[in-house]
């Protein structure tokens, strides 16, 4: 989204602010353990119906949490904030998806390497965005009052798709096997890079994405766009050679995150999230309560739009999970209550979304008996959350807890008796619980 500059960042349509920030923060600790028990309790509540967790109520795999490195634009991340990043220990954000720009410039493509690779050795699903083809495929045209609009020449999809691939080797050639590798980023909100029409797009999806070596992904769109993803999906050709349809989320409603055709024709397509930053990029990300929108935000990601990934913008920047200086930021800490737990392969359990008002959960099951549930509160009050678990032998549960004054702060463990427990949730705070 916005004008990606080595400088600064607008928030884009949609959302409240265009100006430019890097926010100066004062210190937060980074993900600790610390005081024990204040997020639990052994007595069953009353309060609200229990959430119930059967791990036969599958739906989406998760692919994994994660953001974006743009060496080029706002410099690499160091040795250490790569394994801050990618790395799941203490004091780590437990990413586990990395998107790297596909520059058109050839020459620059060597600052991708030392945090791709890093990240691939953590574990880390890398793919790629471009911005633009090289200069020599592209043309300038009019559209509406924009008199320098770029597109890709007609006559030259087939170098394109071969520039993909040629990229996709390279990084291979240095150690990271890209999973995927994008179309275009943004072809509908392309003022200051390339624009493609949905027919462009479904054009070049049928006669060459084809020959590229690795997943496919399109479109991108700025903010969900579903009348451009659409003719994708309502074309059998063009679709068979789409392997995941990506999505940004910059303004776009709870409203518009399900997409019913996407469920019709999509079988055996996966459904990324591949950018954004929420709810601003004019805040510092330390802003509490107004870091815990970000906690909403992947829960309606992954509840109402199914994603099975939700990557970040710049994960180094005032308003991004990390810091500047490094450190994690409480927009951080909310995604890490998702990327640390919620981990690659993961599937999403269907549980009761919105138990009682202002509270939000989600749940997953993992192998054997782990499974892990987010609890969201964004009420000012605390409230007591009854959970009941199915098909699930686990004699404890253990807790991790954010709020104004803790950053994933571990709690006691919870006991459970037959079958249930019920936790505390502090006000203003996210949960994350995992059984076993």
């Amino acid at each position: 989204m916005a004008s990606h500059d080595r400088a600064s960042d607008s928030t884009g349509p949609g959302l409240p602010s265009r100006r430019a920030v890097l926010v100066t923060m004062s210190a937060l600790p980074v993900l600790v353990s610390a005081t024990p028990a204040s997020g639990a309790s052994r007595t069953p509540s009353a309060a609200a119906a229990a959430v119930t967790v059967d791990p036969s109520a599958t739906r989406q795999t998760i692919r994994g949490f994660g953001g974006m490195n743009h060496p080029l634009w706002i410099g690499d991340l160091t040795a250490a904030q790569r394994d801050t990043a990618f790395g799941n220990g203490e004091g780590q954000l437990g990413f586990s998806v990395l998107r790297i720009p596909v520059s058109e410039d050839r020459a620059n493509w060597s600052r991708e390497v030392a945090t791709a690779r890093r990240a691939a050795e953590l574990g880390a699903t890398v793919f790629a965005s471009p911005w633009n083809p090289p200069a020599s495929m592209v043309e300038t045209f009019v559209r509406g009052q924009q008199t320098n609009a770029k597109r890709l020449r007609y006559s030259m999809y087939g170098a394109y798709a071969q520039h993909l691939n040629d990229f996709v080797a390279f990084m291979k050639g240095n150690g990271v096997n890209l999973y995927a590798i994008s179309v275009q980023n943004e072809p509908d909100y392309a003022h200051d890079w390339t624009w493609w029409t949905p027919s462009e797009m479904a054009r070049f999806l049928r006669e060459n994405a084809g020959s590229i070596s690795t997943k496919v992904i399109a479109p991108e769109s700025f903010q969900y766009v579903k009348s451009f993803s659409d003719p994708l999906l309502n074309d059998a050709a063009a679709l068979a050679n789409l392997d995941i349809l990506g999505a940004h989320l910059y303004g776009t409603s709870f409203a518009n995150f399900p997409y019913p055709l996407f469920k019709q024709k999509g079988g055996g397509k996966e459904l990324w999230m591949t950018e954004v930053y929420y709810p601003n990029s004019s805040d510092s990300a330390d802003l509490w309560p107004q870091a815990l929108d970000v906690a909403e935000h992947i829960h309606r990601a992954m509840v109402d739009a199914e994603f099975q990934a939700y990557v970040w913008w710049y994960i180094r920047r005032g308003y991004g999970p990390m810091r500047e200086d490094g450190r994690i930021s409480k927009r951080g800490a909310g995604m890490a209550h998702f990327a640390k737990f919620v981990r690659p392969g993961h599937v999403r359990i269907a549980v009761t979304p919105n138990p009682q008002p202002n509270v939000y959960t989600s749940a997953y099951r993992g192998s054997g008996s782990r499974v892990v549930v987010v609890a969201v509160n964004k009420g000012t009050s605390q409230v007591s959350q009854q959970f009941a678990l199915r098909n699930n032998n686990s004699s404890g549960v253990s807790a991790w807890l954010t709020d104004a004054s803790r950053n994933l702060a571990a709690q006691s463990r919870i006991t459970v008796a037959n079958g249930a427990f019920t936790v505390q949730l502090p006000a203003q705070s996210v949960t994350t619980l995992v059984t076993g």
